[in-house]
């Protein structure tokens, strides 16, 4: 099966149902994450679960429902589920049906969301840059935005070398290493090159940052990117940003930008910290605005592919070998889906 630009294919991996602070403790809400309705709850000792919204006995949305302890009490026959989706309580009868019983779903908060995984467990967790794991971090996140395209080619943007020029103006050539983790779910690219000094841009870059420039990408479960700038540079820290994407409908996708970096003891190691996410920002505002456009308006149908692109090739081929979840579309489904489309 394809799963590149495929939006009837949901990937396993983790994708961003909301912020952590609109959750608290003792509250629940329901919302969709990829086509889903999906419930979460924050119970009594402090965790979030996620199963699937629509109560199994006569499909009231368990979002209107109320915390109690650590499950979720439906608010219609006040049935109550804990966090393996299994029904623990029905107030008018001692037995429970075998088939009282919601899909639920691996949770886990991290870089202020709360992320989401469409299965009862994860494999591994939401992903980390090499150089924070296992410290503090500060973060700051920026206002979601919508692309009029599938999250995959979104996703290209950071390792399309030729748009350097073409839309950022930068006249690198950029040498490419590529390094697939063992699972077949993370892949990192790694782009550096020279600074060229044919313009004063350029000739800038190579005054306050050194000869050599080189970014890395991260890809994790084809949803989320990490991207990690100014590496090996004088004068400056590693900026790191991700970007977490988000299937909405066939067409939409949402983009949350996040910023990272390292938390810092002191006031001037805090002072340090937020200048280092401001200019992550900024960085960020520069690249987006200058190619947004493009991917506003693209139908991507590649048919003739140069060598440069040979990085554009193996990220699909890493997507296509991805693992497709139960919230992906059977052939029916979209078979079903379409006709609806046709008819209306």
């Amino acid at each position: 099966m394809q799963i590149f630009n495929n939006w009837n294919v949901v990937a396993k991996g983790w994708y961003i149902a909301c912020p952590s602070h609109e959750l608290l403790k003792g509250k629940v809400k329901s919302l969709e994450v990829c086509g889903q309705r999906i419930v979460i709850f924050r119970g009594e000792d402090g965790q979030v679960r996620a199963m699937d919204a629509y109560c199994p006995h006569l499909g009231t949305d368990l979002g209107i429902g109320q915390v109690d302890g650590n499950w979720i009490r439906c608010a219609f026959h006040h049935w109550a589920f804990d966090e393996t989706g299994h029904c623990q309580n029905i107030p008018c009868q001692p037995e429970i049906p075998a088939k009282a019983k919601l899909q639920a779903y691996a949770t886990e908060e991290k870089y202020g969301f709360i992320w989401i995984y469409p299965d009862a467990s994860a494999p591994e967790k939401v992903a980390d840059f090499d150089e924070l794991k296992n410290k503090a971090i500060a973060i700051q996140y920026d206002r979601a935005f919508e692309r009029s395209c599938h999250h995959h080619i979104c996703m290209m943007n950071g390792i399309d070398a030729q748009h350097l020029k073409t839309i950022h103006h930068l006249d690198i050539k950029m040498e490419l290493s590529l390094d697939r983790d063992e699972s077949g779910t993370q892949m990192d690219f790694t782009m550096r090159g020279q600074f060229p000094q044919t313009t004063f841009r350029e000739r800038l870059g190579q005054r306050f940052l050194g000869s050599t420039y080189e970014y890395s990408m991260r890809y994790a479960h084809g949803c989320i990117g990490l991207l990690t700038m100014m590496k090996n540079v004088r004068f400056f820290s590693p900026l790191q940003m991700i970007f977490a994407y988000t299937p909405i409908t066939p067409g939409r996708t949402r983009i949350q930008p996040i910023y990272v970096t390292e938390k810092r003891r002191g006031i001037g190691g805090w002072l340090l910290s937020q200048f280092l996410l401001l200019c992550t920002r900024l960085a960020y505002y520069m690249l987006r605005d200058e190619d947004g456009e493009i991917y506003d308006n693209i139908r991507f149908n590649p048919k003739v592919l140069l060598g440069i692109d040979t990085p554009l090739v193996q990220y699909m081929d890493y997507v296509n070998k991805l693992e497709p979840s139960q919230w992906s579309l059977t052939k029916t489904d979209a078979s079903v889906k379409h006709e609806t489309f046709q008819r209306f």
